[in-house]
């Protein structure tokens, strides 16, 4: 069993890894992460600008640095990016340094926490929704590959969720 001196938090946009992230961190005393706050803070700008001028491999080669660095941090619950799991580099650090829980979130109920929200560069597109359902065809068989734990977000509270995750921990069955 790996100890959870780390806990890394992956699964689509809107499954609410950064509320989730943050009351689990409360909860169990560790300092809590966001890769994606972590780069907006480094470059100044938030994501959608980067993507903008950067593209989305701009955007996924300061990930992978902000990933790399991260996770070689202790005691931290980290909130990592929707498509952080498309690096392979990215999954073996997740994997290797600390317990990855996947937050479940379906392509539905991403749809509808993040309808509002302007600052998801991927959702700009005719159909959000369908784009939603192609990301997570894709992105769903490497999320479950990486995580210890799968838990669904989908019609859940973040306290819930939080309650879930700690007492998997507690109860060893990571």
């Amino acid at each position: 069993m790996k100890r959870w001196v780390n806990i890394f938090l992956v699964g689509p946009m809107g499954a609410g890894k950064t509320t989730i992230g943050r009351q689990l961190a409360t909860a169990l005393k560790l300092d809590f992460e966001d890769s994606d706050r972590e780069i907006q803070r480094r470059t100044g700008v938030d994501i959608p600008v980067i993507f903008e001028y950067e593209g989305e491999e701009g955007f996924r080669v300061r990930e992978q640095k902000v990933i790399e660095e991260l996770t070689q941090r202790e005691g931290i619950v980290l909130a990592t990016g929707g498509g952080a799991i498309l690096s392979e580099d990215n999954r073996r650090c997740l994997a290797s340094r600390g317990i990855v829980v996947y937050l479940y979130c379906s392509p539905e109920q991403q749809f509808e926490r993040t309808a509002r929200d302007r600052n998801r560069p991927l959702l700009q597109t005719e159909d959000p929704l369908e784009r939603l359902r192609g990301l997570m065809e894709v992105r769903d068989p490497l999320y479950r590959s990486t995580a210890d734990i799968v838990v669904s977000t989908e019609k859940r509270s973040a306290s819930s969720v939080s309650r879930e995750i700690r007492e998997l921990l507690e109860a060893g069955r990571v």
